[in-house]
């Protein structure tokens, strides 16, 4: 007899078993963007039972060459992503509880916002984040899965704690800031969205409909332009990993994380990188190039993006001015230097 999920239950991996499983689970989805926009569907749609979607930006035009939830009047009206993202899922499958939370996730809200999931899932746009979840996975023995798409490539990589490599075990830690491309710096098409979504959706639902064993052992990277797909073993903890093998979580005790500060009387927000590593300000002035003038001499670079004016100094340290909230400088700082 035919019903909402019975092609999916079809699937002999997953059956009936297996979708009373999936509606029976719960997943954190931080970022609501290109990645987070198409897996949350993608759960929706597969009868998640519980989906919590957290972000702390709003829709813009340039969001819906890819973004797949949000429309021409979610950018008029400047919704916030995960009330607009929410809005459209409940008309998806009204069965699923879905809830959105416009904010900025850190290390003062994690854990609450994690409170009662069983898997996060990673749509971010910026490492602090990203090692931010892995601390808390570790620390709680939560399973997330990391996902990354800039330009033509992307990245995904399961941690299941005490099982596999987690992020710090490959990357021990963030780049230096102005080193890493975004996508508001290198673009990004659509079609690699996809690819690394649907990818990050199908290891989700592994895990959900009670399969974890099924789960990917390795950090597969694609690039949807040359065709190629790529895989780094990751099945296991790295001896000495400072999450992993020394349980130290810096990030989520906020000891690596970056801080800003309002300057008074200038409303501006500084912001203050992990790591306070340098940045090479002739390669970030070419980056930024394209979005606009940009002023550069052997202290800093200066240009003008989204409204505000961002200043990079050579240590790493930002001045985003025409704000005074530091969730928005922070924001920027992500997009255009990287994080």
């Amino acid at each position: 007899m035919d019903h909402r999920y019975s092609r999916q239950e079809l699937f002999a991996e997953i059956g009936p078993q297996g979708q009373r499983r999936i509606e029976g689970g719960s997943v954190l989805l931080v970022g609501c963007g290109a990645l987070g926009s198409l897996a949350a569907e993608l759960l929706v749609r597969a009868g998640l039972g519980r989906l919590r979607l957290v972000d702390r930006d709003f829709v813009e035009d340039s969001n819906l060459q890819r973004q797949v939830l949000f429309d021409e009047r979610d950018a008029r009206e400047a919704m916030p992503k995960a009330a607009a993202a929410e809005a459209r899922l409940r008309q998806i499958n009204s069965a699923v509880v879905v809830e959105g939370i416009v904010t900025d996730v850190s290390a003062g809200n994690v854990a609450a916002l994690a409170s009662g999931c069983d898997l996060i899932l990673d749509g971010t746009d910026n490492f602090e984040i990203r090692y931010l979840i892995n601390d808390l996975s570790v620390k709680t023995a939560v399973p997330w899965i990391y996902a990354a798409a800039v330009g033509s490539h992307g990245l995904t990589m399961n941690v299941l704690p005490g099982v596999t490599s987690c992020l710090r075990c490959l990357f021990e830690s963030a780049p230096p800031p102005g080193t890493s491309p975004t996508c508001d710096t290198a673009g990004v098409i659509g079609p690699l969205v996809g690819v690394i979504a649907s990818i990050q959706t199908a290891e989700a639902l592994k895990f959900l409909a009670g399969h974890p064993e099924k789960m990917s052992r390795d950090l597969v990277s694609v690039d949807v332009w040359e065709g190629r797909f790529d895989r780094l073993r990751a099945d296991r903890p790295v001896p000495g990993c400072p999450a992993c093998g020394e349980r130290r979580f810096d990030w989520l005790e906020g000891e690596a994380a970056s801080s800003t500060t309002t300057l008074c009387g200038r409303r501006s927000v500084q912001v203050l990188p992990a790591g306070r590593a340098r940045v090479d300000l002739e390669t970030l002035a070419g980056r930024l190039a394209p979005l606009g003038d940009v002023t550069v001499n052997r202290f800093l670079i200066r240009v003008r993006v989204e409204g505000h004016e961002l200043t990079v100094f050579a240590d790493g340290r930002a001045i985003v001015g025409e704000t005074t909230d530091p969730s928005v400088a922070r924001a920027l700082y992500a997009r255009y230097v990287g994080l």
